[in-house]
């Protein structure tokens, strides 16, 4: 919104943190110079007209999809950007890539985990080229349940680079791209599987900071397309087909979060009612949280709440059998769909493709993966924490101005002993704490106390002048 809208420089959070955004010569020089060293394994699949769907404008493209109807139900193939063929093992850029972990998303920049030849080059799935993939088939019955899958290496072309809004535009008016009309009808039953496993699906609207037209930035709450749920179904589908795999066969790399605890959920269920929705303790939390309209302001609120029932995240082996679950999907779980992204997908992948063969995982993947788990931890906790810092200084630096001036907002959380409270404002969008202690879930006014930019510090207190 320009009303809020500020000229930024997010330059000195990437020094701050220690984030490289930029590659050395030699880095892109041996990305440029990157060959597919699987060319001769892969199966020519460039027949089947996939697709990718991501936000506006994102060339690092990761997967590519294709549904269609079958006898005893679906079959979705999923093409996943082969990266591990571009890096070859004891490389430059194998070891660039175990510093960095994982893409983090400045506003302005992003410090990419690969050099743009690759990310956004010959690796990306882009439209109209034959690319290198991992090429996922799962068959689905008329529930929308697995009943077989498969993976392999191929050779894919992608017929179109669709987004998000343009999809959603298309779905409204009835008329989808041919390779994706089954998704909605795809993604809902795999939404209703997920009620089955007692998973929790947090739709949160994401807020980010976005540049203006005329070069300045602001903070917006993006709205959540059902094609964003739907098309994580199929990324989700194929991580817990992975995640399966390994813990059947004793080896691999997972993604892991705890259950939440009787504490949490009977807090959650205290702040939902609070917030005046139906949630009584018989109600699946999951199965509530799917009928919740997130883009309303209550709704924001309860989604961003129910964050506090999936804490625990990380990463882990798989020792002889011995796994962690995912909690909020409800089984085993592998990060496997995101290769240009993140650096677990590449190994977790590895792992997969040997397993499914029958044949022993490569010495250069099991002797990497405590280091690799090491990174994704390390380099998870740092995003999480530069994510912050540049809502942080967007927030402050665009209310700097509005000091002493009042703003609704939905209370979350109320603490009437510290005299303090959790609130969200709805516009701009800002999640905050309040002195006072406003009645929890209650729309309230608050006034703008402090806005320092030096400090990315914003506070608010209740009641308002």
């Amino acid at each position: 919104m320009k009303l809020y809208a500020a000229p930024l420089n997010f330059r000195g959070l990437a020094e701050e943190f220690d984030v490289p955004t930029d590659f050395t010569p030699e880095l892109h020089a041996e990305a440029a110079a990157a060959t597919d060293r699987f060319a001769d394994e892969r199966r020519d699949a460039r027949g089947i007209p996939l697709v990718t769907i991501d936000p506006v404008g994102s060339k690092d493209l990761d997967q590519a999809v294709y549904l269609e109807r079958t006898a005893g139900g679906y079959r979705v193939l999923y093409a996943i950007a082969d990266v591990a063929a571009f890096i070859e093992p004891g490389s430059a850029l194998e070891a660039e890539s175990l510093r960095r972990g994982q893409t983090i998303y400045l506003p302005d920049e992003p410090a990419r985990l690969h050099p743009p030849e690759l990310s956004e080059g010959d690796a990306s799935l882009l439209p109209d080229v034959d690319r290198p993939a991992v090429l996922w088939t799962f068959d689905l019955d008329d529930a929308g349940e697995v009943t077989s899958f498969h993976l392999e290496r191929a050779l894919v072309h992608s017929v179109a680079r669709l987004d998000y809004d343009g999809v959603h535009a298309d779905y409204l008016a009835g008329t989808m791209h041919p390779s994706i009309e089954l998704l909605p009808e795809v993604g809902q039953l795999r939404e209703v599987s997920a009620l089955r496993r007692h998973a929790i699906n947090l739709r949160i609207p994401a807020q980010r900071v976005a540049t203006t037209d005329d070069g300045q930035y602001e903070l917006i709450t993006e709205p959540r397309h059902e094609v964003m749920d739907w098309n994580s179904e199929i990324s989700l589908l194929t991580g817990m087909c992975a995640g399966q795999l390994m813990v059947e066969k004793g080896q691999g790399l997972l993604r892991t979060l705890r259950p939440a605890t009787e504490e949490s959920e009977a807090e959650f269920r205290t702040e939902a009612l609070a917030l005046g929705f139906d949630l009584p303790a018989d109600r699946e939390i999951g199965e509530f949280l799917q009928t919740v309209d997130a883009t309303a302001p209550l709704g924001m609120a309860v989604m961003r709440e129910a964050q506090k029932l999936l804490r625990g995240s990380g990463y882990a082996r798989v020792d002889n059998g011995d796994a962690e679950v995912h909690a909020g999907i409800g089984g085993y779980y592998s990060h496997v769909t995101a290769p240009l992204r993140r650096l677990i997908d590449r190994f977790a992948t590895e792992y997969c493709l040997a397993l499914i063969q029958g044949v022993e995982v490569p010495a250069w993947v099991t002797s990497r993966a405590d280091e690799v788990i090491d990174t994704m931890n390390r380099t998870s906790a740092l995003a999480n924490t530069v994510d912050r810092a540049a809502l942080d200084l967007t927030e402050a630096t665009v209310l700097a101005p509005w000091v002493g001036h009042n703003f609704q907002a939905v209370v979350l959380s109320s603490d009437a002993e510290r005299d303090t409270a959790r609130i969200l404002l709805t516009d701009p969008p800002v999640l905050s704490d309040t002195l006072g202690a406003p009645p929890l879930g209650t729309t309230t006014t608050v006034s703008l106390i402090r806005a320092d930019v030096a400090t990315r510090d914003v506070a608010f207190a209740w009641p308002a002048d």
